[in-house]
């Protein structure tokens, strides 16, 4: 018996966990298989996509005399889905006969087929002369969603394709960009340490985000050229790096003189009104910026028309600009305050949102022709 008289949620929510980065249709069967190893009174769960590995493990009771190793795959999703249907407080229990897994509640029996788990395909450490930093989740996590919109996708830049966190002295930046706006924010760590840039990908910023709660719990970085080791909350992720020079970002920020101080929530309705009637394909809208008047302004190609205006408090020059909504409401949804504040150059510069509580954060957009 690999497994006996366990309840099902406490099996799933380790699962749960490490299913996230599980594809169903891959090159290599087992990489839809997650990896079960029981010993000296602990069970652990692992996935990897062979770009990112995740790991956790739960505490059990059952068979304590018996500290003998055991491991086998099975399939992640159809596991998850067979103890998601199963009823409240099931107890499981799992059998390994003939490469198959036979898992048992009550009446009910489902065999699954088990790969075995000499081929599964753990990362190696590589992370060599590495540098270490403990923050809290809740920092962490903060960091990651006020950049993370602004990742490229699938793109051939594939520099772009995560986020780029900077290293420095006693800061720690974070930077997103995919060639049409750029998103930045930092903070402030408890230790000095050289500089040192690495590229996060896309999927394992997502898993992080997902998975950090909302406290101050540490979690772990370990890092070095190659890869990042994410130690929080009994889960242990590891990823590759992405390699590549990232765009220098100090220069896409501007410091601009002309600057609007405006209710977020306003102006994130009101781009949200003026999105319904812009072109589906470009999203454009116009902002135009007078004497204490914001005009939003979208159109389409049926000749449809919004136009929604705010009253404002603003005394800088006239600006008639063109952006892509989407963008723009990404930004604002970032910000957690009142207030936002945009900042303008010419009518073909970019445009500068930052928060008057976050003073870190900021966030550019570059124009578009409408």
């Amino acid at each position: 018996m690999f497994i006996k008289k366990i309840e099902k949620e406490t099996l799933l929510k380790p699962l749960q966990i490490v299913v996230g980065i599980v594809e169903r249709k891959q090159t290599m069967p087992i990489l839809s298989n997650v990896l079960i190893e029981k010993e000296s009174g602990k069970i652990f769960f692992t996935s990897t996509d062979l770009e990112i590995q995740m790991t956790t493990s739960i505490e059990v009771d059952d068979d304590e005399e018996d500290k003998s190793y055991y491991a086998i795959t099975v399939a992640g999703k159809k596991f998850q889905e067979i103890l998601r249907i199963l009823p409240d407080h099931s107890r499981i229990s799992i059998e390994v006969k003939d490469n198959k897994a036979q898992i048992k509640s009550n009446k009910s029996r489902f065999n699954l087929q088990s790969l075995p788990a000499v081929d599964f395909p753990k990362l190696n450490d590589q992370r060599h002369d590495a540098k270490t930093i403990t923050i809290s989740q809740l920092a962490l996590k903060n960091l990651l969603c006020s950049v993370q919109f602004a990742m490229a996708q699938q793109d051939v830049r594939y520099y772009l394709n995560g986020v780029l966190f900077v290293i420095e002295d006693n800061l720690f930046r974070a930077v997103a960009t995919d060639g049409h706006r750029l998103a930045y924010n930092a903070i402030t760590l408890d230790v000095s340490l050289e500089k040192c840039e690495i590229i996060i990908p896309r999927k394992a910023i997502g898993e992080l985000s997902k998975l950090l709660n909302d406290s101050n719990d540490p979690i772990e970085l370990e890092f070095s050229t190659q890869q990042l080791k994410a130690t929080f909350s009994g889960i242990e992720l590891v990823t590759k790096l992405i390699e590549g020079k990232f765009p220098d970002y100090q220069r896409v920020i501007p410091n601009y003189i002309n600057h609007l101080s405006i209710n977020r929530t306003l102006v994130l309705q009101s781009l949200q009104r003026a999105a319904i009637l812009s072109n589906e394909k470009f999203r454009g809208v116009h902002f135009v910026l007078t004497e204490r008047n914001l005009c939003i302004i979208s159109s389409n190609s049926e000749q449809e028309e919004a136009q929604v205006e705010i009253e404002t408090d603003y005394h800088g020059d006239a600006i008639d600009i063109g952006f892509n909504v989407n963008y723009l409401i990404d930004g604002l949804n970032s910000i957690n305050t009142e207030m936002a504040i945009f900042s303008f150059g010419s009518p073909n510069s970019s445009i500068l949102i930052t928060s008057p509580e976050d003073l870190t954060f900021r966030y550019v957009v570059m124009p578009m022709r409408i």
